[in-house]
C-alpha cells in the first residue's frame, strides 16, 4: 500500500541521506521524495511516498524515523484530509502547425507552455498525480521528448471539525 509520510527535520547536512539510508536498509521503496524549506528558518519538510506492505511495517518505519536525531516530527497523512500537488515539465515534439492543437489539449488541464523552439515545446502542469498522468497520455501521440516530475508535496488541510464537534440544532425549542 502506498503511504504519504511527511517529516519535519532540521535543515542540516546529511539528514536526507540518513532518512533514505534507513528506508533503504529496511527495503522500503521510495516512489517519490520532495524536500524544501518551511516557514521556520533552519527547518525543512520532506514528503515521501513509500510502498509499505502492512500496518505493522508502517508503524515500524514511523518509529525508526522518529528516532533519527534531526527528525522533529513524522506523520502518515495518507488517510487524512490533505492537499497534494506535483509539478511536471513535459517537452513535446511540435511543429508550428501543431502548437494550437497541443494548446487546446493542455488548456482544460490549466497547464501552460513555458518554452517554445522550432521542433518542440515545454509544458508545465501542477496538480494531483492522476491529472498529470492523464495529460501525459494525451500528449504521447505527439512524441514526448522528456519528462521531469517533482514528486508529491503535501500537507494537512485547514481545521475541519469532526462530526461530533458540530453543534446540534433543532427546529423545536
Amino acid at each position: 500500500m502506498k503511504r504519504i509520510i511527511t517529516l519535519t527535520v532540521q535543515d542540516r547536512s546529511g539528514v536526507l541521506n540518513r532518512v533514505t539510508g534507513l528506508l533503504q536498509r529496511r527495503q522500503f521503496n521510495i516512489e517519490s521524495i520532495s524536500v524544501g524549506p518551511t516557514e521556520t528558518e533552519g527547518i525543512s519538510k520532506m514528503t515521501l511516498v513509500v510502498e509499505i506492505e502492512d500496518e505493522q511495517r508502517l508503524e515500524q518505519v514511523t518509529k525508526q524515523l522518529n528516532k533519527q536525531i534531526d527528525v522533529l516530527k513524522v506523520s502518515d497523512i495518507t488517510d487524512k484530509a490533505i492537499v497534494v500537488r506535483e509539478l511536471a515539465l513535459i517537452k513535446v515534439a511540435s511543429s508550428s502547425q501543431l502548437r494550437s492543437e497541443i494548446n487546446g489539449i493542455i488548456d482544460p488541464f490549466r497547464a501552460s507552455i513555458i518554452d517554445v523552439s522550432k521542433e518542440s515545446l515545454a509544458v508545465q502542469i501542477t496538480g494531483r498525480p492522476e491529472k498529470i498522468d492523464a495529460l501525459i497520455e494525451l500528449l504521447r501521440p505527439y512524441g514526448i521528448k522528456e519528462i521531469a516530475r517533482t514528486g508529491l508535496t503535501a500537507f494537512l488541510r485547514g481545521y475541519q471539525p469532526q462530526v461530533n464537534e458540530l453543534a446540534t440544532y433543532s427546529l423545536l425549542k
